[in-house]
């Protein structure tokens, strides 16, 4: 296929999987429950716990009380004292509310921490890395469910995707019938695709991604190869390469 039969035949499943229905219980997704809510700390918690069985993910979301968030920390304690998810205990997940709640009180937003660092470069990193330091330095606790869930402050050279917090920038900053658009001062041409497996895979069938190894430095070169096709957006075409590796459709 040519690049440009593969740019046409690309941007066609974005536009085609770009309506409402394209995420339904029959089609399940994290941005399930948080567009139900609006929120960009509910965002974040449903963008942290998305990785195993999409079933499981939103069986678990459904079983959270997102009111917990304005709660008291002994009241968030309390109600979360028989939950886990996988890597997480229930001291993990009462940890991680107690630390967005601790943030929503104290800072108000997450927006306003991951900006400034952002600005300076137009560097989503920079931004990520501000952020992931304010939620470790917010709550002094730790453990391995936990820096699972937050992911490593990013270095200069970083190694993992950071697909979760990839994918939460990408429901932050886009806008259209699937992402939020809850923040208004990133631009989506500095957006990085949140690289899966099913991603992954397909880029590299596709031509999309020479490298061999699944990291940080793939996901520059699937982010790049898309702002060939759009300049402006390269990361609208996320979802459609994630649904199209899910379902195994060749294009």
């Amino acid at each position: 296929m040519t690049f440009e039969a593969l740019a046409k035949r690309l941007n066609e499943e974005a536009h085609k999987r770009n309506h409402a229905d394209e995420i339904s219980v029959d089609r399940p997704d994290p941005l399930l429950i948080a567009s139900r809510h609006n929120d960009e700390f509910i965002a974040l918690i449903c963008a942290l716990f998305a990785y195993g069985n999409v079933s499981s993910i939103i069986q678990f979301l459904e079983s959270l009380d997102f009111s917990l968030l304005d709660a008291d920390e002994s009241n968030i304690e309390q109600a979360l004292e028989s939950h886990y998810y996988r890597f997480q205990n229930a001291h993990d997940i009462q940890a991680l509310f107690i630390t967005l709640s601790r943030f929503k009180k104290e800072i108000g937003s997450l927006e306003s921490v991951f900006l400034p660092a952002y600005q300076k470069r137009s560097h989503v990193m920079d931004g990520l890395r501000a952020l992931i330091a304010m939620l470790y330095d917010i709550n002094p606790y730790r453990s391995r469910g936990y820096q699972f869930l937050l992911g490593t402050i990013p270095q200069a050279n970083p190694h993992s995707p950071y697909k979760r917090w990839h994918m939460y920038l990408r429901w932050m900053v886009r806008k259209d019938h699937l992402d939020l658009g809850l923040w208004h001062d990133v631009d989506t041409k500095d957006l990085l695709i949140p690289l899966d497996t099913h991603t992954f895979a397909l880029g590299k069938k596709l031509g999309l991604i020479q490298r061999k190894s699944y990291d940080f430095k793939a996901v520059l070169e699937l982010s790049q190869a898309l702002q060939k096709i759009d300049p402006s957006d390269p990361v609208k075409y996320d979802f459609a390469l994630y649904r199209l590796g899910q379902e195994k459709i060749l294009l």
